[in-house]
This record gives structure tokens, C-alpha cells and sequence, in this order.
């Protein structure tokens, strides 16, 4: 449980992801979190037994991410919620910093490093943690947190097929970027390349 300062609930949208489910949910409840909820779309590997191993509540939702994720938001607990992709990790505090954090603002998110060790995703990180600095825009994999009310104001989360971390960033403007990292897999970087993951992130949003 968070102490001086409201609990928070942790979300986690997966889809087969019982690699890295586990940890990302003891390090939730580690970080402070009162409550986490895996909101599952029909994973057929183990990923509904970790969830509930690991003391997570399932709910099952239908995809995309963005409707897993607002079904998840109408069953939270709390009104403090921090948006977790299933392969990154929050540090230490993460809960009491993002409920202190939301009394003043309504958005945010945290800096980003990688689990791997690879020079390539050194600089990635360090480019993303340079280029949310400047816009303060976060996107998902930096563990996007926002006050429930004020989500469900502007409409919640877009059903659209992806980036709807992207589209959530741009559309709340100015948010709070804390000064704790989250380390995340970058998985996606090494499969594909830095410049050519870069390049299908920014060629979707120019779409």
C-alpha cells in the first residue's frame, strides 16, 4: 500500500505475455501499488495463471489494447492509475510518487531504461528520455499514469488498432515526468533495429 498519498491502481494489458508477466506484477505490488488488474485478451499460453499467481486481479477483455485497457479502468478500485506494458518494470516508490504527483497534475510518466545490456538501446533510451523531457509526452512504455476522472472526461482511452499511448500523450499535453526510472525490454529495438522500429513508430504517426 502507498503511504502519504492516494492508493493506486496498476494496469496491465496482455496478450500471451507469461515471459514477462510475473515480474511486472510483483514489481507493481513492490512499487506501492494497492491494486494491480491484468486485463487479458483470451492469452492462450499461461498468462491468466500468472495473473492471478502473482495476486493480480484478471478481468478479461476483448482487444484492441485501448478497449482492454478502458475495460480496466472502469473496474479500478482506485482513481490513481498507472498504465504497465507486461515487459517493463517500475521502480521502488513508483506508487507514492505518482499519488503524490496527481494531486497537482493530471498526467505523466516515468524515465525509461532497458533490461538488456546493448549500447544501441543506451542511446534509444536515451533519445526517448531526451525527447519526453522536451515535450512531456510520455508514451506507454515509460508507464503512463493519469487520474481516472480526468480520462474519462476526454472519452478515456481510443479504440484504435495501436499507438493509443501515443494519441493519449498528445491529446492531454504537459504532463509530469518523474525523476525514477522504469526499465523495460527492448525487444522490439533489437528484433527490428533502432532506426527502423523508429522509423515505423513515427511513419504510423504521420498516418
Amino acid at each position: 500500500m502507498t503511504t502519504g498519498a492516494a492508493p493506486v491502481t496498476v494496469i496491465i494489458p496482455t496478450l500471451n505475455e507469461e515471459d514477462w508477466l510475473g515480474d511486472a506484477i510483483d514489481s507493481a505490488f513492490a512499487a506501492g501499488a494497492a491494486e494491480v488488474i491484468v486485463a487479458d485478451a483470451a492469452s492462450v499460453d499461461r498468462t491468466p495463471r500468472i495473473a492471478k499467481a502473482h495476486g493480480a486481479r484478471l478481468l478479461l477483455a476483448e482487444r484492441p489494447r485501448a478497449r482492454q485497457l478502458n475495460a480496466a479502468v472502469q473496474a479500478a478500485a482506485h482513481d490513481n492509475l498507472i498504465i504497465l506494458h507486461a515487459d517493463t518494470r517500475l521502480p521502488a516508490g513508483a506508487a507514492e510518487a505518482v499519488g503524490k504527483a496527481l494531486q497537482d497534475v493530471e498526467f505523466g510518466g516515468f524515465r525509461i531504461a532497458f533490461i538488456e545490456s546493448s549500447t544501441r538501446l543506451r542511446v534509444a533510451a536515451t533519445l526517448i528520455n531526451l525527447r519526453t523531457a522536451m515535450t512531456k509526452a510520455p508514451w506507454g512504455d515509460q508507464a503512463q499514469f493519469i487520474r481516472r476522472n480526468a480520462l474519462l472526461r476526454d472519452g478515456g482511452f481510443r479504440e484504435m488498432p495501436f499507438m493509443e499511448d501515443y494519441e493519449l500523450a498528445a491529446r492531454m499535453k504537459g504532463g509530469r515526468i518523474l525523476p525514477l526510472t522504469v526499465r523495460t525490454s527492448g525487444r522490439r529495438f533489437l528484433r527490428l533495429g533502432l532506426f527502423r522500429t523508429a522509423a515505423i513508430n513515427w511513419r504510423i504517426i504521420v498516418r
